[in-house]
């Protein structure tokens, strides 16, 4: 698990500026966080290309389908970073930095098969779901209820998304 690295990036945090947490809290969860964004920011890239590359008989319907997921979870991104910054903390800074910390695989293949795709992302969501999870629980055990609030409706974002992928791939 990558998120003890992320304690070099954290050297400098400071309390939260205006959340009124302890440093050894905000620092904790800022962390979490960090992680957090590298995942998501991976699932989103893996979402966008499994959208560029579906093929076959119900390629619009996948199709527009991962084009939605990617969004909903592109809009997570900045909400993370933001929130990771209010807390004093640092956020991904590159490309490099996010492989350095997602916990999430990457998919290269050539080609992967429509149903395959939808499989993996499934998967993919579901992780992340018990990564969401897993971080609220540090917000709750630090009371941090601002950001508690916002991994609350991003747990409800995923299930929903696991849950569609979850009804396409038990009807093939």
């Amino acid at each position: 698990m990558k998120t003890n690295t992320t304690a070099t990036h954290l050297k400098n945090v400071m309390p939260g500026i205006a959340t009124g947490l302890n440093s050894d809290a905000a620092t904790e969860i800022s962390g979490d966080l960090h992680v957090l964004l590298a995942d998501v920011f991976a699932l989103y890239v893996k979402t966008k290309n499994f959208h560029w590359h579906m093929s076959g008989k119900h390629f619009r319907d996948y199709h527009l389908l991962l084009d939605e997921q990617a969004t909903q979870i592109f809009a997570m991104t900045d909400d993370i970073a933001e929130r990771a910054r209010k807390l004093g903390g640092t956020t991904i800074r590159s490309i490099s930095d996010i492989s350095r910390h997602q916990r999430s695989k990457d998919n290269d293949a050539e080609f992967v098969a429509p149903l395959d795709m939808l499989v993996e992302l499934r998967g993919d969501n579901q992780r992340l779901t018990r990564e969401l999870r897993s971080t609220h629980e540090l917000c709750e055990r630090h009371n941090d209820v601002a950001t508690a609030s916002l991994i609350e409706n991003w747990i409800d974002e995923s299930e929903r998304r696991t849950w569609f992928l979850s009804e396409i791939v038990a009807d093939s």
